[in-house]
């Protein structure tokens, strides 16, 4: 057999072209193709080969696109008057337990992969950002990159966990095409972080049957690599990108402590919060950054012995693992679909199998992707190219002093101090990567000094303007993701000193609020226009400040709005109907002149002079 040069499989891999001498030749004329780029490479099925062209059997039936499928299966529902359960209603059963333990996968934020120097990024050309080790070349050799401890410390001690001292990295056997070298490195018997916990809370999304809080425990976290990006298309055919081949990753493995589809999603949800805050994730799950394995059993209430064990649980039905999942409705949907499916299952006399199955948005029900493999499939070994990892107190120690604040503290200070709903605490730590709280904090510090109101007044009011209404600002461009160009810092398109200066106006009555409203659009549009004028300059400019009307002037515009009929109700009694008459009179202000307290006392003093 010819041997092919290492320099020329690197050009190969790296964009480039095979010669056509010696076997490859041999093997390529068998196939009756040439060879293509890596980038364009095709597989069909499990079997890696060249692009060719199969005839189909005149016999096979036309493929139904999946779509149509669940849209046929909707109808035939639909005539059959199957009602969809509320999710609110489906998380728990009489006569049926569930079980659900969640295995989280998250990209760390790192400039380098997990054992080599190639870059780590997802967004550049296919197979761009690929070194040696990477796609498994003969005589490469993992290099541990320190760097990519950092943000997996950082993650660990957020969630709880115990950094161990000393971890080593294992290699977990598979075959399958996104995995160049036959295996994966990552931590099976001596995680870098283990026994930690995450809490739950009623705001946080749980389902109502777990109360007002839940704990779910953490059995490890663990350093492993990514695997290849497939896409998958129409015949069969899927292409490889190698770039997230080696990216760092961390894997998150509760116990089984869930029982609800809800809390599991909401599980979830907080993690990649908790991720973001300590600046350990690239992305959320939204963006690909995170994904979700879940494992699912049932059993019924009045057994005692399950007859499974799953990390270190006893009693436990036999469980099935859905992969992939990648959105939070996903977590949830799926664990409903497979939890019916196993109860009917069971009910029917049959036996749920130790299985690994796949989830599509929108489906109904699982689908087996493969038997489920164990311990012993994957024959887990010491990688012996990979030292020991030791991590010293003195860095554990800096990385908790430098955490900063967690949502759950973060939200509890917003709600407190600050005045805001829970809801609304909630909102500004998520939006923007945590900018539109850092721009909600430049704003009070901005305006506290200025007003005579204490600080929940302050809070409450800032965060009204700095949600709702800039919130209602982004209708404008609502095709773009960030319109406000939000940074994680606070910067905005609106300067905070600018919104601080407009709240100020607007509570020391220098404008009405209609007014601050229209204002705020124009700094919105300004900024896009690439023209930067002050709160003031708008003011002018437009000569939106406010001037009061005189007594006769609001008396005046009170007698234009009066309905003789609605008079007569409100002297009977309907004081509703005064409202109804304030509103003609906000109504014909186009000038932005009428204060609807001071419009009220007058209305109602003209309405008392028309008593008999």
């Amino acid at each position: 057999m010819t041997r092919v040069a290492a320099h020329v499989l690197r050009r190969y891999l790296l964009r480039g072209q095979l010669p056509t001498g010696g076997c490859l030749k041999r093997w390529r004329d068998c196939q009756h193709t040439s060879a293509i780029p890596l980038s364009t490479k095709r597989f069909h099925g499990t079997q890696a080969s060249q692009e060719t062209t199969i005839s189909e059997p005149p016999s096979t039936p036309p493929t139904i696109p999946f779509r149509k499928q669940l849209k046929d299966a909707a109808k035939i529902r639909k005539a059959e008057g199957t009602k969809k359960v509320a999710k609110a209603e489906n998380q728990s059963l009489k006569d049926w337990e569930l079980t659900v333990g969640i295995e989280i996968h998250a990209q760390l934020n790192t400039k380098r992969k997990l054992f080599s120097r190639a870059v780590s990024t997802i967004n550049d050309a296919p197979n761009t950002r690929v070194a040696l080790f990477d796609v498994a070349m003969p005589g490469s050799m993992p290099i541990f990159q320190k760097a990519t401890l950092i943000p997996a410390i950082r993650a660990a001690l957020a969630l709880n966990c115990e950094i161990q001292k000393k971890s080593k990295f294992d290699r977990k056997h598979y075959f399958h095409w996104d995995q160049p070298s036959g295996y994966q490195i990552t931590q099976y018997y001596e995680p870098f972080a283990k026994d930690g916990y995450i809490t739950l809370y009623a705001h946080d999304g749980i389902a109502k049957e777990d109360g007002e809080e839940i704990k779910i425990g953490i059995k490890q976290i663990q350093m492993e690599q990514d695997t290849a990006k497939t896409i998958s298309e129409p015949g069969g055919i899927h292409l490889l990108d190698f770039n997230r081949v080696g990216l760092p990753l961390i894997e998150i493995i509760t116990l089984p402590q869930i029982h609800h589809p809800s809390t599991a999603a909401a599980l979830v949800r907080k993690v990649q919060q908790i991720l973001d805050a300590v600046d350990a994730c690239v992305l959320g799950m939204e963006s690909g950054g995170l994904r979700a394995d879940v494992n699912v059993s049932v059993k019924r209430r009045d057994v005692e012995d399950g007859g499974h064990e799953y990390s270190g649980v006893k009693n436990l039905g036999q469980r099935t693992e859905i992969k992939n999942l990648s959105s939070f409705k996903s977590v949830e949907d799926a664990i409903i679909a497979e939890r019916d499916r196993q109860i009917e299952l069971l009910e029917s006399g049959g036996v749920v199998e130790g299985e690994t199955r796949g989830w599509t948005i929108n489906a109904t029900e699982t689908k087996r992707l493969r038997g489920k493999e164990g311990e012993v499939d994957y024959r887990y070994m010491p990688d012996p190219d990979i030292a020991p990892v030791y991590i010293e107190q003195d860095l554990i120690d800096h990385l908790q002093q430098t955490l900063g604040a967690l949502p759950d503290e973060e939200i509890k200070l917003l709600s407190t101090d600050f005045g805001l709903t829970v809801k609304d605490a909630m909102s500004l730590i998520s939006l923007n990567n945590g900018g539109r709280y850092e721009y909600f904090r430049n704003v009070v510090d901005e305006l506290l000094p200025l007003s005579n109101q204490d600080l929940p007044t302050t809070g409450r009011l800032v965060g009204n303007w700095v949600l709702h209404e800039m919130g209602g600002l982004t209708h404008v461009l609502a095709d773009e993701e960030n319109p406000l160009r939000m940074t994680s810092d606070g910067d905005c398109i609106i300067k905070h000193q600018d919104l601080a200066s407009l709240i100020h106006l607007y509570t020391t009555d220098k404008i009405t609020g209609k007014s601050a409203k229209r204002v705020l659009q124009l700094l919105f549009v300004n900024a896009l226009e690439g023209k930067e004028k002050s709160t003031h300059e708008v003011i002018e400019e437009q000569g939106l400040w406010f001037m009061p009307l005189s007594e006769e002037e609001y008396e005046e515009l009170a007698r234009s709005v009066l309905d003789m009929e609605v008079v007569k109700q409100i002297l009977a009694g309907k004081e509703g109907k005064v409202k109804f008459l304030l509103g003609q009179m906000m109504r014909s202000d186009r000038d932005g002149r009428v204060d609807p307290r001071r419009a009220e006392g007058v209305l109602r003093g003209v309405i008392e002079g028309l008593r008999e």
